[in-house]
C-alpha cells in the first residue's frame, strides 16, 4: 500500500460551547441572594498548520476525523467553565484546502502557515449576566453554541526548487537517487515511479536545493490521461524545471520530439509553466542511441552531473532572488452581520442571520423568562419590522434556525 497520499477528505468538528449556569446565592444571613450563575467555556477551534516535517496526507486516509474539545459548563458563585482545548492539525507544506464545492479556502504554502478550519462554539452566559433593573431574579441562562462542523478537501502540491519532468523510464528516479539521499524505486520498465519523491541536494559551499521526482508524463497527461493531473499538480510550485530527454528511448523517439510533447503537456495544463526557468538535458548518455547537442548526463557513470548541478544551482538561486518578499500569511473570516428574511415555497418566512439564530438557539424557550428575553432581543434587532416589511401577517409561519413559530402582528 502506498505511503504517499496527495488528495484526501478531512472532517473537522470544533468544540461546543459550555452552557451557562442558573444559580442564586445561598448563604447564611442572605435570605434573597442574587443570581450568581457563571458562564460556560468557549468550544475549542480546529486549526490546520503547515509543517515541514509532514511529507504527505497519509494520516487522513484511514482516520479523516479531527475534533476539538468542548467547553465546560458554568457553575455557581460565578465560576466559569473551562475553555475547550484547541487542536492543531499538521499538514504538509503546499497543502490547498477546498470546500465541498471546490472553492479554495486556504493555501498553506510555508512552514507555520495557519488556517482556522472550524470555529469553536460561543459559550453560554450564566443567569448572573441577565440581571437588570427590570429582571431582578433571572431564572434562565444560555446554552452553549454548537461548534462548526464540515468536510474539507485537501490537495497537496509539492514544494520543490526543481521538478524533474520527463517520459516514463527517462532516468528521473536514478538521477535523484544519485544526487540526493532519496531512494525511489528504480527499474528498467516504464512507470516505475507511481508517486513523487523529494530529495535534498547539498553542494559545496553549503547551497541546498530540493528536487522532486515527478512520475513520468505521457502524451495526453494535461487532459487527465494516465493520472496526468495528479502528477502535473506537483510541478506547479517548482521554481525550476529540469526536462530529461531519454537518449536511449525504447520507441526511438527523437529528443526534439520528446521535448515538444513534454512542453505541450505542461502548456496544456498550466500555460505559465512554460515561462518557468528550465534546463533541458539528455539522460542515459552512457547508452545513448540518438544524437543530442545539449548537456548530456549519465546518472550511472556520473557523466555531466557536476555541470548539471552547477547550472541548476544558478537557476534556483536566481529564481529565489526574483521572488517578491512574502507578506505574513492571513485568512480573514469576517463575522457575518445583520440578517435577511427569505420566503420558502410553502409560504414560511425564514429569518437568516448569525445574531438572530444565536438568540434563538442559545436559550431555553420553554422558560417564560428566557422566552421574554428572546422576544425583546429579536425586537431590538429589528426582526419584527423586517417581517412586517416582507409581508408577514398574523398566523404566518416563521422559522429561525431550528425553531418555527406563528407570527403575531
Amino acid at each position: 500500500m502506498s505511503g504517499f497520499v496527495d488528495e484526501t477528505n478531512l472532517h473537522v468538528k470544533a468544540g461546543d460551547g459550555g452552557a451557562g449556569a442558573v444559580s442564586f446565592r445561598r448563604e447564611a444571613h442572605v435570605p434573597k441572594g442574587g443570581p450568581d450563575g457563571g458562564d460556560g467555556g468557549k468550544g475549542g477551534d480546529v486549526w490546520l498548520v503547515a509543517d515541514r516535517n509532514v511529507a504527505s496526507l497519509l494520516a487522513f486516509r484511514d482516520h479523516p476525523h479531527r475534533r476539538a474539545g468542548n467547553g465546560g459548563h458554568g457553575t455557581s458563585k460565578r465560576a466559569h467553565g473551562s475553555a475547550g482545548a484547541d487542536i492543531e492539525v499538521p499538514v504538509p507544506e503546499g497543502t490547498s484546502v477546498r470546500d465541498r464545492d471546490g472553492t479554495v479556502l486556504a493555501d498553506l504554502v510555508h512552514h507555520g502557515d495557519r488556517w482556522l478550519a472550524a470555529r469553536g462554539g460561543r459559550a453560554g452566559r450564566g443567569n448572573a449576566r441577565f440581571l437588570s433593573n427590570r429582571r431582578r431574579a433571572p431564572g434562565f441562562a444560555e446554552q452553549g453554541e454548537v461548534g462548526e462542523e464540515r468536510w474539507l478537501r485537501l490537495e497537496l502540491r509539492l514544494m520543490a526548487d526543481v521538478a524533474l519532468v520527463g517520459f516514463p523510464n527517462a532516468g528521473k528516479s536514478t538521477l535523484i537517487s544519485r544526487i540526493s539521499a532519496a531512494k525511489p524505486k528504480v527499474a528498467d520498465y516504464p512507470f516505475t515511479t507511481l508517486e513523487p519523491h523529494l530529495g535534498v541536494v547539498r553542494l559545496d559551499g553549503g547551497f541546498e536545493m530540493v528536487v522532486a521526482d515527478i512520475p513520468g508524463l505521457i502524451e495526453g497527461a494535461s487532459e487527465g490521461k494516465g493520472l496526468g493531473h495528479q502528477f502535473l499538480r506537483h510541478v506547479e510550485r517548482a521554481r525550476v524545471l529540469l526536462v530529461l530527454l531519454d537518449l536511449a528511448p525504447v520507441d526511438g523517439r527523437a529528443p526534439a520530439e520528446q521535448e515538444r510533447v513534454l512542453l505541450a503537456e505542461l502548456a496544456g495544463y498550466r500555460p505559465e509553466l512554460c515561462d518557468r526557468p528550465r534546463l533541458v538535458v539528455g539522460s542515459k548518455a552512457d547508452v545513448a542511441a540518438v544524437p543530442f547537442d545539449g548537456l548530456r548526463i549519465s546518472a550511472v557513470t556520473g557523466e555531466g552531473i557536476p555541470q548539471l548541478l552547477g547550472r541548476l544551482a544558478e537557476l534556483v538561486a536566481a529564481a529565489r532572488a526574483a521572488e517578491p518578499e512574502r507578506a505574513a500569511y492571513a485568512v480573514h473570516r469576517p463575522e457575518a452581520e445583520g440578517f435577511r428574511v427569505d420566503k420558502d415555497d410553502d409560504g414560511t418566512f425564514v429569518v437568516v442571520g448569525r445574531q438572530v439564530e444565536r438568540a434563538v438557539a442559545l436559550n431555553d424557550l420553554t422558560n417564560p423568562d428566557a422566552l421574554a428575553y428572546v422576544h425583546d432581543r429579536l425586537r431590538r434587532l429589528g426582526v419584527d419590522r423586517a417581517l412586517a416589511r416582507a409581508g408577514a401577517t398574523s398566523g404566518d409561519a416563521v422559522r429561525i434556525g431550528e425553531l418555527t413559530f406563528e407570527y403575531e402582528d
